[in-house]
């Protein structure tokens, strides 16, 4: 353990791209992690099935929907630039629905492949495949028909350009997060959140069927966005990434280490906001918000690393609803902006 507290798991410099752990905390036996997935664990004595009720409750906890909901936040004032106006709001209603599930499944699917270190971690030990409310197997078929549903959706009401970017994304975050990044490196989130940037490419293909540079600017923004939003959380919960090691920023490096790299991203992210107004020929109402909402965001992040500079307690949640808070008036601003200028 280092001084302050935090396992060593590896002792490159800040930033080191891809590691694996030099030690390692054993996660569940596989067997114990089936029969959770499987309905045994959870359910202790062979105790009945969940209700009928349950696992309806079950099935929309797969979702994530309250993770989904910033998701569609972002993708409504990106349709309405790439209209300059308000598109048809049956185009509106497709594409989010379609958004919800496609995420909905890549969410699912996620709950599969991780019910093992679900088991352990605290914040996390109420998911359904925990519980016991569902299985597995219901859990993947689950998943694959809100795969297929919001592919078919998003094709036929939206464009096929929207649909396949929606299939990627799903893939992206199965494949390449869940299954490959998050339990191998600290640099998981940084490569993985790209995942989390499909939805403004869907909202524009929406739209338009193409992507023009506009798009790409929004993404790139989601992009930096991503691990200063994430970051803050995982140093709330690195006791429980720990306990699985799963190596995230947060419990595997100081403080003051990840303070930095919050700042450091906080601030490629406004200045990466700023590039739409040129690109996109953005009015006075989206500078303004997005010098605002981008400041505020920054000025957390520098009140965090402040605090770890001084070896005080730091308050990571701050910076983690200000990063929601600050990306939601920036797209506000865009949705505004388009429709006044």
């Amino acid at each position: 353990m280092s001084a302050s507290g935090l396992p060593r798991w590896s002792r490159a410099g800040v930033g080191a791209g891809f590691e694996r752990p030099d030690i390692h905390i054993e996660s569940p036996p596989v067997s114990t992690a089936v029969e959770a997935s499987e309905g045994h664990a959870g359910n202790p004595g062979g105790r009945r099935p969940a209700s009928a009720g349950r696992q309806v409750r079950g099935y929309v906890a797969l979702m994530k929907l309250r993770v989904v909901e910033l998701l569609l936040v972002t993708t409504v004032p990106v349709m309405i630039l790439a209209a300059r106006g308000v598109p048809d709001p049956r185009l509106i209603a497709a594409t989010l629905i379609g958004g919800t599930l496609s995420a909905g499944a890549a969410n699912a699917f996620n709950m599969v492949i991780d019910r093992d270190i679900d088991r352990v971690m605290h914040r996390t030990r109420h998911r359904p495949l925990v519980t016991g409310d569902l299985t597995a197997r219901q859990a993947t078929v689950f998943a694959a028909l809100l795969t297929l549903a919001s592919t078919a959706l998003l094709g036929f009401a939206t464009t096929w350009l929207a649909a396949a970017l929606s299939l990627a994304a799903i893939a992206f975050y199965v494949f390449v997060y869940t299954l490959w990044l998050k339990r191998r490196t600290s640099q998981n989130i940084v490569w993985g959140g790209l995942a989390g940037c499909f939805p403004v490419l869907i909202g524009w293909a929406a739209v338009t069927g193409t992507l023009s540079p506009a798009a790409w600017v929004l993404f790139a923004v989601i992009f930096l966005w991503t691990p200063p939003h994430y970051w803050p959380l995982s140093m709330r919960y690195r006791d429980d990434y720990s306990s699985v090691g799963v190596p995230m920023l947060g419990a595997v490096r100081t403080p003051l280490q990840v303070g930095l790299q919050t700042v450091l991203y906080a601030w490629a992210t406004l200045a990466c906001s700023l590039l739409l107004i040129p690109v996109a020929g953005m009015g006075p109402v989206y500078a303004v918000v997005a010098l605002g909402a981008g400041g505020w965001f920054v000025l957390e992040t520098h009140r965090l690393y402040a605090r770890a500079l001084r070896g005080e307690e730091v308050a990571p949640m701050r910076v983690f609803h200000a990063s929601i808070g600050s990306l939601s008036l920036l797209f506000i601003g865009i949705a505004v902006d388009a429709l006044l200028f």
